[in-house]
């Protein structure tokens, strides 16, 4: 299959996260657990049947832990879901390449180069923007934006702790053992909050079914299929389009609208990020 069509499958599977968890009735943490589970359920016979599981035991620690930290990130950012609007909310959970590269720096001592900074400093101006200059003075950020935010730097550290695994074992065998520990920790938290796991309606399990299914799913797997073949640079950056995707797919389905204010800062933010993973042209 072409890897730039995959590509777009992907992103647009992806893409339907916001929709599903904002049409679901549900607590954000209830929501979470079934687009693991579901994802989860699905993959299980695929690994049974290709004896897929064998893996070392650090390499199994990294997937676990990176299943945590993804848990506690779409945890978030479901909860930032349900409080601001899907496009605000996914283009502030998509900064995790900014985090990336700042924690690189910081912890690693990996310089990022005079672009990375450019693009940082523009998407932080993106931000104030997209929150409103009277909200930054007044520091009413809100708990929406804070979420969103964290489930990005979560993210960050997510790809970190997992940006070297699937080097060695399989996305599939890799993506069993991280669904399997997010599920189960998703699960833990639904037990110990007394959520509400089986009384729902129909309409409910389909959108449960689709987060499973469609976003986590066939989407992850057709990203990670594309990544075999096209830059992680050009990947990245192709990424950053599901905020547009979920931008338009919330007008369409949600009837939201974006402020000026709004429209403008996410375009900043952007192509902030988008900086960050332009290669420096050489003198010859």
């Amino acid at each position: 299959m072409n890897s730039k069509l995959t590509l777009a499958i992907g992103i647009l599977c992806i893409s339907f996260s916001p929709i599903f968890v904002k049409l679901a009735d549900a607590s954000p943490v209830v929501c979470a657990f079934y687009r693991i589970f579901f994802g989860w359920i699905v993959l299980l016979p695929v690994c049974l049947f290709k004896h897929n599981l064998k893996i070392g035991l650090k390499d199994m620690a990294l997937a676990a832990t990176g299943g945590l930290v993804f848990a506690a990130d779409i945890s978030l950012w479901n909860s930032s879901l349900k409080m601001i609007s899907a496009t605000v909310s996914t283009l502030l959970a998509n900064l995790a390449p900014v985090w990336v590269g700042l924690i690189s720096y910081f912890l690693f001592r990996k310089a990022a180069g005079k672009l990375f900074w450019i693009g940082t400093g523009l998407a932080i101006l993106g931000m104030l923007i997209l929150v409103g200059l009277q909200q930054v003075v007044h520091l009413q950020f809100g708990l929406g934006f804070t979420f969103a935010v964290a489930a990005s730097m979560l993210y960050a550290i997510y790809i970190l702790i997992t940006k070297n695994i699937l080097q060695r074992i399989s996305t599939i065998t890799f993506m069993f053992y991280n669904m399997l520990a997010a599920m189960l920790f998703l699960l833990v938290i639904c037990l110990i909050n007394n959520e509400v796991l089986f009384d729902y309606s129909p309409v409910n399990w389909f959108y449960f079914a689709g987060m499973g299914l469609v976003c986590q799913l066939l989407g992850w797997l057709a990203i990670n299929y594309s990544i075999r073949f096209i830059e992680s640079t050009k990947i990245s950056i192709t990424l950053l389009s599901q905020t547009v995707v979920a931008g338009v797919l919330a007008a369409f389905i949600l009837n939201e609208r974006l402020g000026l204010h709004q429209i403008i800062g996410s375009a900043v933010v952007l192509a902030g990020i988008a900086i960050t993973f332009l290669k420096p042209q050489t003198v010859k």
